[in-house]
């Protein structure tokens, strides 16, 4: 999503595509020949570790996919083999679209279905079962294509409460008829009082 709203902004969306399916294999973004060069950007992952497979290396794979022109090495993603030298893409798909959670979701539904109900009671509330979940990811990746710019919604946000040591300003119409109340409830005090 962040390769596709960059490349929007700099309208570069159109010359530089990237994968439209992500399939988990190495892909990178070739300069076309006339016309501008890809945006190039550069990975600063700051104090995280750099263990292969984290998710560091995921958002990257998605900014490679994406169309960003990122300088890296495959030896991070997720699926190399150390002994073998090279990347598994079956095993950085399945990762792409969380395979490893619907193993889980499975595994839970049947050791301990309680549980299951808890922890994923918002994909049970929007319908999605272990099996729609690959189908999912797919429409959103769809959807970003379609149009990755933001969409802004309007939320309706309950007030603020109040603070303790603070006081919500009045208007001075607002002070002026706190005012007449206490004195008409002061003054019906001592009437009642005098008699």
């Amino acid at each position: 999503m962040v390769a596709r709203r960059l490349l929007k902004k700099f309208h570069l969306d159109s010359k530089y595509v990237g994968l439209k399916k992500a399939n988990g294999e190495e892909f990178s973004v070739r300069p076309n020949r006339d016309g501008p060069r890809p945006f190039k950007a550069l990975l600063d992952v700051g104090l995280a570790r750099t263990t292969t497979g984290a998710k560091i290396f995921g958002a990257l794979k998605g900014a490679l996919d994406g169309g960003l022109n990122i300088p890296h090495s495959e030896q991070r993603f997720y699926g190399y083999d150390r002994e073998a030298k090279k990347l598994d893409p079956k095993k950085l798909r399945s990762a792409i679209y969380a395979q490893h959670v619907v193993e889980y979701m499975r595994k839970l539904a049947d050791e301990d279905p309680s549980k299951y109900q808890k922890q994923f009671s918002r994909y049970i509330a929007a319908g999605i079962t272990p099996d729609k979940v690959e189908d999912v990811i797919r429409t959103v990746h769809r959807k970003i294509r379609e149009n990755p710019s933001l969409i802004k919604t309007v939320k309706h946000r309950p007030a603020k409460p109040r603070r303790f040591g603070t006081k919500l300003k009045l208007t001075r119409q607002q002070r002026e008829e706190n005012k007449l109340a206490k004195k008409k409830a002061l003054n019906s005090k001592l009437e009642n009082a005098d008699e």
